[in-house]
């Protein structure tokens, strides 16, 4: 084996040590209360969703870096955001038709017109008369909403790094227990 292809080798190696050091870190120091690598574990459990859309996506990575960046209350904004966009998504599902139903006195025929003629408060009171959650997650819904509310206007509330990766978890949750019902 010539020197330059040893070299090689030796630099493939040590990178894989490095990858493997890395996650062993990550795995040890995601368990402690304050370390950055709890982002890193988060990030994992994020990966596991499928079937967001680009925007869902993007709206949850923005989440994650501002929880890397200690912008804890942006974090739970950005997060309900995207938790929000998949709802509202899913009420479409099936073309309105059941919400329409449910709301004759609602006038939309987008997403975006959705939006605009009813809260977010409201959509979710939807999404129980529509069977596709129960009145304890409804009532659940309504405090995450209200914990977004606290964050995104001026309040006392001022969110730590384990309140904020606790309300991310739990709006990943929930979008994993909704991509399981039909609407």
């Amino acid at each position: 084996m010539s020197l330059q292809n040893r070299e090689k080798a030796s630099i493939q190696s040590l990178i894989v040590g490095i990858r493997q050091f890395e996650a062993e870190a990550h795995a040890i120091l995601g368990i402690h209360e304050d370390s950055r690598s709890r982002v890193i574990s988060l990030g994992s459990t994020y990966l596991k969703l499928s079937g967001l859309s680009l925007n869902q996506d993007e709206l949850f990575r923005q989440a994650l870096r501002c929880v890397e960046n200690e912008l804890y209350r942006a974090a739970h904004v950005m997060a309900w955001a995207g938790f929000v966009d998949f709802l509202d998504e899913k009420l479409a599902s099936d073309g309105f038709t059941r919400l329409r139903a449910a709301r004759a006195n609602w006038t939309f025929t987008t997403v975006e017109d959705l939006r605009e003629v009813s809260t977010e408060y409201a959509r979710i009171e939807a999404t129980k008369v529509l069977g596709l959650c129960s009145k304890t997650e409804m009532k659940a819904y309504h405090g995450l909403l209200n914990k977004r509310n606290e964050c995104g206007h001026p309040s006392c509330y001022f969110p730590d790094l384990n309140e904020t990766l606790g309300y991310i978890s739990e709006l990943l949750k929930r979008i994993a227990d909704l991509q399981k019902r039909i609407l």
